[in-house]
């Protein structure tokens, strides 16, 4: 199955914070797009292995992603190595994306900066003829290459080298976020708090899109970083 966006995340929730509304309205144009998580989110404080998975199952049926995938690397220990990138490699070469989106370049959690800079690395990789990598019924892949890179902002207030206008997906966006029910905000939850968990920071997924939207004059916006600089055919290109 070949995707236009694969979007990948190092826990599960990190997709959905981070460009949820932006996938959703690609979806809506007729784009296909896939999720995955490099981790099962197994050393977060609250839930489990099982109800992240069940959540992120949920999470990405509301935002109709073709295909969600979990390659179960260690969550705070995956390296960016050989047989991390291989296997990255494996599924940029299986789902030939056009675009991937992943984690912030520099951000808290130690496993979004190692996610990021592994899917890039993976990414380059993938494009080079003499790797070689095979998919599950032993057929050769075929290098591939995504023509763009795109990183989501995550807890860090990183300044954005593009931002999407997501007004009318920010509903969506939101859903898909709070169907991670063990991970944020409930009123009535027995669970540790930890700071994703408070109501502060389930209204400021809000604001922020809100300030995001305000600097390009819409009601909402993701922002977005970029490794190399964005080419477009004419200044009229651009809104």
């Amino acid at each position: 199955m070949k995707l236009d966006i694969l979007a990948i995340g190092a826990h599960p929730d990190d997709v959905e914070l981070g460009c949820a509304a932006t996938l959703a309205k690609e979806i809506v144009n007729g784009k296909k797009v896939g999720i995955i998580d490099l981790t099962q989110g197994e050393l977060g404080t609250r839930g489990t292995e099982k109800t992240r998975f069940e959540e992120a199952q949920n999470a990405g049926n509301i935002l109709g992603v073709a295909i969600r995938i979990n390659m179960k690397f260690a969550d705070g220990f995956f390296k960016n190595d050989k047989e991390h990138q291989l296997a990255m490699i494996k599924m940029i070469r299986n789902y030939q994306p056009e675009i991937v989106i992943c984690n912030a370049i520099e951000d808290r959690h130690i496993d979004h900066a190692k996610g990021s800079q592994l899917v890039c690395d993976a990414c380059f990789l993938s494009g080079l003829l003499k790797i070689e990598t095979k998919d599950d019924e032993g057929k050769l892949q075929k290098p591939w290459r995504p023509k763009q890179i795109y990183h989501y902002i995550q807890w860090k207030n990183l300044e954005p080298d593009l931002i999407v206008d997501i007004s009318g997906f920010m509903e969506i966006k939101m859903d898909s976020v709070m169907a991670y029910k063990t991970q944020f905000y409930n009123a009535n939850s027995k669970e540790p708090i930890t700071p994703i968990s408070t109501k502060n920071f389930t209204d400021n997924i809000k604001n922020r899109a809100i300030d995001m939207g305000r600097l390009i004059g819409v009601e909402y916006g993701e922002g977005f970083t970029v490794d190399r600089n964005i080419a477009v055919d004419s200044l009229f290109s651009l809104k």
